[in-house]
């Protein structure tokens, strides 16, 4: 099914267009000029009802009245029109349909009305649906340029090996345009629009079998169908396919929605980019990144056993340290000349420097020099990646500077570290003199450096769990009734996820302390309400509780301060816990964000978590290493790693903790939950949960 499709997509024997113009300056009369100007040698069927020809081709009344079946449609139309177009397409068997026409989920509720339809007529169809609100379809190779973009008006379009999937319409003909300039031709252009009935993930899954695309571009407003856009890019790191996204528009409504901390702290660019991140997909921050990470990923691979470092050879000190500051604001480890290449530099009187930049300024202007250098460096086993800084003899000298690189990297053996390059001056022939000879080359130092630190990251896509939600801990949910629940009750379910807490009791706010107290002074009181998840900002807790008197007076001063914070609160009890130390505190937090979908957060915990916002975000339900790795990116966490012999905090309890918690994702009545403050004891002796918040449905 997916071969057919991938025909039908890319290279179809024949083409319907649908309310196509016989005005040649109408948008709707675009494709079918496009189609002709370049070279596509299928068979077009404007259909028109209203004219005899178009454009001096025959026209037919309907798509049913072509003689043939037709592999491919592309409706110009307006909406209702459209739709009924959609229904003959539909009896007539054609495999995939375009809809250029806007009015349907983004216009409220009569959009959404035809939005449904459409998509039903797809799904009864088995039809491959793209748009509504889609600029087309264009595959280089076989000239189909359906699409109403005018930047595909050019006299020639270049065919190159990646594909570019876009959420935009108009940013297929920026993305051409801005290729073209640079040197970067395409293989296939695909607008999905509002994604009806198919998104960038089912495109992708098409697309990612054609063995002519080397890598993906993909342009985001949103991210509809996550499972699918999963799939796709794990299929295409399978395939040792790159996929670049550059992603905009990711609103923070599950940020403002959220009652705790963890949505101070998590909002949906965050989630996003998480999400992304555990299929595999590398996101660019810049355009320019978009357009040349790609190719350079597809070309440029860390061979096995090469350390995961990058080199800086330069011609120029300013710019080599240019390169050098990008990349380590990148995380990026930046490795000078080994000891023995630095002892081969010297026997043959090549300068480079003291630093880790390998400065050969001037003597790198020399053929024999810069080829050497280049090639010593390459086959050093200690060379993760080589980035050569070039200065102005990019633009006036290429073949002192620029020649004896690409020749380097032609007569480099297999295993030979990667070579990228950055020439500081506009050198157009430089650039492509590079790239001809294998030489992945960037225009600005961010692009050049976001690249390096997406090689370094590496792009594989992560794995979920074994195993479900216990069955304790869904019997306690079952039994919410929405909204908040109180301490109590959140921190019964977390104990049934393997959390532990510390010892406690649950006092009658309306009888007495009792005399025989089951928890040991000194205690920690708090009230339990629904009303008060922010227990410090009611006033609604007190730490340090010495005898039994000190804790009736802070019972009342409790209840008098939360009153005055949210009057006519509801009180179902006082926990009364006994009072543990520890090395330092974590929060872990749940939430569902309306674009990424279930995030788990960690942070440093306590009261100052939101101001320090230092955290790392994945999707959730997540694996120990997963856990490992956020608990690794929380700075605040080097005070519990050893940092200057203070004694290591239990972080590996802590990744295990994060791993069970992650589970509620599972449950899609829980709309956020918190454990914060998560106490972190020395090593081996485990995390205790002290305070904990849940929210459903």
């Amino acid at each position: 099914m997916r071969d057919t499709l991938l025909g039908a997509l890319v290279s179809p024997a024949s083409i319907a267009l649908i309310g196509a113009s016989n005005s040649e300056g109408k948008l709707t009369a675009r494709p079918m000029r496009f189609l002709r100007r370049h070279g596509y040698a299928g068979r077009i069927y404007p259909v028109n009802p209203a004219r005899e020809t178009v454009l001096g081709e025959k026209a037919w009344p309907s798509v049913s009245a072509i003689p043939e079946k037709v592999d491919f449609a592309y409706i110009l139309v307006d909406a209702d029109p459209a739709i009924a177009a959609l229904e003959d397409c539909a009896a007539a068997g054609v495999k995939v349909v375009a809809i250029l026409a806007d009015g349907f989920a983004e216009a409220g509720e009569e959009g959404e009305r035809r939005q449904a339809e459409v998509q039903r007529i797809a799904r009864e169809a088995g039809m491959l649906l793209i748009g509504p609100n889609s600029m087309g379809v264009v595959h280089t190779p076989s000239g189909f340029a359906a699409t109403t973009n005018a930047a595909f008006g050019a006299a020639e379009i270049g065919r190159g090996r990646l594909a570019v999937i876009s959420q935009s319409g108009s940013v297929i003909g920026t993305l051409l345009s801005r290729g073209a300039a640079r040197g970067i031709d395409f293989s296939t252009f695909v607008s999905v629009g509002n994604e009806a009935a198919s998104g960038i993930g089912a495109i992708g899954e098409i697309l990612v079998d054609y063995p002519e695309i080397d890598g993906f571009l993909l342009f985001m407003e949103t991210i509809r169908d996550r499972e699918a856009l999963g799939r796709f890019a794990a299929k295409a790191h399978a395939a040792e396919k790159p996929v670049v996204a550059y992603m905009i528009g990711k609103s923070e409504e599950g940020q403002a929605l959220s009652v705790s901390h963890t949505g101070a702290l998590t909002g949906s660019t965050e989630a996003a980019d998480a999400l992304l991140r555990s299929f595999g997909i590398r996101k660019a921050d810049q355009l320019e990144t978009l357009l040349e990470a790609p190719g350079a990923l597809f070309r440029a691979r860390l061979k096995p056993g090469r350390p995961k470092s990058a080199t800086v050879i330069a011609t120029t000190g300013g710019g080599g340290a240019m390169v050098v500051d990008q990349l380590s604001a990148r995380g990026v480890t930046i490795a000078g000349a080994s000891v023995a290449t630095r002892a081969h530099f010297a026997e043959r009187k090549i300068p480079c420097g003291h630093g880790k930049l390998v400065d050969v300024t001037l003597a790198g202007a020399r053929y024999e020099v810069m080829k050497e250098a280049v090639s010593t460096l390459i086959n050093d086993p200690e060379t993760g990646v080589l980035i050569v800084a070039i200065g102005s003899s990019a633009q006036f000298d290429p073949e002192l500077a620029v020649k004896p690189i690409a020749d380097a990297v032609a007569e480099a053996p297999a295993d030979a570290a990667p070579v990228l390059a950055f020439p500081l001056p506009h050198a157009p022939d430089s650039i492509r003199l590079l790239e001809a000879g294998g030489v992945p080359t960037f225009r600005t130092v961010e692009s050049c450096a976001e690249t390096i630190a997406m090689l370094m990251t590496g792009a594989v896509p992560s794995s979920p769990p074994a195993g479900g939600l216990p069955d304790a801990a869904r019997q306690q949910i079952d039994a919410l009734t929405g909204g908040m629940a109180d301490e109590v009750t959140a921190g019964a379910i977390f104990r049934s996820l393997g959390l532990t807490g510390p010892g406690q009791t649950v006092l009658d706010p309306d009888k007495e302390v009792p005399e025989a107290f089951p928890v040991a002074f000194p205690v920690v009181a708090k009230l339990v309400s629904p009303d008060l998840p922010h227990k410090t900002e009611a006033g609604a807790i007190r730490v340090g509780i010495k005898n039994r008197a000190e804790l009736v007076t802070a019972i009342a001063d409790m209840q008098a301060s939360a009153e005055q914070y949210r009057p006519g609160f509801r009180l179902t009890g006082v926990l009364v816990q006994e009072l543990c130390t520890g090395l330092g505190e974590a929060l872990i937090g749940l939430s569902r964000d309306p674009v990424a979908g279930p995030v788990v957060t960690v942070a440093m915990g306590g009261v100052m978590t939101e101001i320090y916002k230092d955290s790392a975000v994945r999707p959730a339900p997540l694996s120990i290493e997963t856990a490992r790795e956020m608990i690794e990116e929380v700075k605040g966490f080097a005070l519990l790693r050893g940092f200057r012999g203070r004694p290591k905090g239990d972080l590996e309890a802590l990744a295990e903790a994060v791993t069970a918690f992650s589970l509620l994702a599972l449950d899609e009545r829980i709309e956020e939950a918190e454990a914060n403050p998560v106490l972190v004891r020395e090593e081996g002796t485990g995390v205790t949960m002290l305070d904990a918040l849940i929210r459903t449905r």
